[in-house]
């Protein structure tokens, strides 16, 4: 199914608050939506279809609808990919745009793991068994990506710290950003070894808040006085351990991302901005590869010396400051991607960071454990006037 133009992106919103004492999760979403509507100038009224993934507190669409007074919906998924949900999401809205089951959506995402730390369950997931004695932990691996990485071509720690580098560029300029301190790549190298080869510079803040994206039929949208930004492509795929038989190198966007190019119509060549799901370094620098912006194991020197810093760099990334030194809220960050990607599409960006002429975005995300079974997504937009 092509969903290419059918949907628009009406409105976003990123939570301010980076730590939420005061306020429930579910509040947070309800203020979420609030600000996304706002921002289309729609109304809860106006909303047929709710998307929201697994940080949706009780019984995830059955008890948020109920919460927010969402008494028109006639569609709702509640799609779980972990962070790269939101993205995914995205594509599942203008899908069942295109096939009339809604014509306003809405996707909320919205959590406090920095005021109240959340204990992961994994349930009763089949490989809990065989996994668990060895105790993986996130950060170990992603770790074991970037040294294998580094093992088969050569990347370097001075190569992954320009990913925060530039992340820390653009944070400097956004008065939200839970690090705003320009870094250097001597300031992340000196940060303290978490899980050899990443340091504590190249993992993502962990902040409350949340967000909220609202996509429509396109028709709407053109009545509506915002900016015109146009779904052209999603894509989404899914990477496990496949009976032990791992490659380390690869992560699913190189799945999700040629679809999403395929049904866009479009290329690497022709982004003017990319937000990448950026959890730790080595998730950013292993996305640009697979999404096809370098060649693989040459996303070290696609990055180094500025590669990725808006007004210098050959691609501009997370101009927001990401989840490296922005916001990362609940632990799941592919919504923040959209909202930046949004941003620059509609040049609302900071003057600072704001990509001139910016005609097409991509937004890509990874959900899960980029060492073990993740999910990833990606979505390709347009400005059109």
């Amino acid at each position: 199914m092509s969903i290419k133009a059918v949907a628009s992106i009406a409105g976003v919103f990123e939570h301010p608050t980076r730590k939420a004492v005061d306020k429930t999760v579910a509040q947070l979403h309800a203020e979420c939506a609030a600000g996304a509507l706002a921002d289309a100038g729609l109304s809860l009224g106006d909303v047929d279809g709710y998307f929201c993934g697994g940080d949706a507190p009780g019984l995830g669409p059955l008890s948020m609808l109920d919460y927010m007074g969402l008494n028109n919906v006639r569609h709702f998924d509640s799609t779980e990919t972990g962070g790269s949900s939101y993205i995914a999401h995205v594509g599942h809205a203008a899908e069942a745009i295109s096939v009339g089951h809604c014509n306003v959506a809405l996707i909320t995402l919205a959590g406090r793991p920095r005021t109240e730390p959340e204990k992961i369950s994994r349930g009763a997931a089949p490989e809990l068994t065989w996994e668990a004695p060895f105790k993986p932990q996130t950060i170990n691996m992603y770790a074991i990506c970037a040294m294998r990485h580094m093992y088969e071509f050569g990347t370097t720690s001075e190569q992954l710290a320009w990913i925060k580098v530039a992340a820390s560029e653009h944070a400097q300029h956004n008065p939200h950003a839970m690090l705003r301190e320009r870094v250097s790549v001597a300031d992340v190298l000196a940060s303290p070894m978490i899980a050899d080869p990443l340091r504590r510079l190249e993992c993502c803040v962990v902040s409350d808040g949340g967000g909220a994206v609202v996509v429509v039929r396109t028709e709407i949208a053109k009545t509506l006085k915002r900016p015109l930004v146009r779904v052209l492509g999603a894509g989404e795929a899914a990477k496990g351990q496949n009976g032990g038989r791992v490659d380390l190198t690869y992560s699913a966007a190189a799945f999700a991302g040629p679809a999403a190019f395929a049904m866009a119509g479009v290329t690497p060549a022709d982004i003017n901005y990319a937000s990448i799901y950026d959890s730790f370094t080595i998730t950013v620098l292993m996305q640009l590869e697979d999404l096809g912006f370098c060649a693989k194991g040459e996303g070290g020197s696609f990055v180094q010396d500025g590669g990725l810093i808006s007004g210098i760099g050959r691609l501009p990334f997370n101009t927001d400051g990401g989840g490296l030194c922005n916001n990362h809220p609940n632990n799941r960050g592919g919504i923040t991607k959209v909202i930046e990607a949004v941003r620059q599409l509609r040049g609302e960006a900071h003057p600072a960071v704001q990509v001139k002429n910016c005609g097409l975005a991509l937004a890509s995300g990874i959900g899960g454990q980029l060492g073990g079974r993740h999910g990833a997504a990606t979505l390709i937009m347009e400005r059109r006037s």
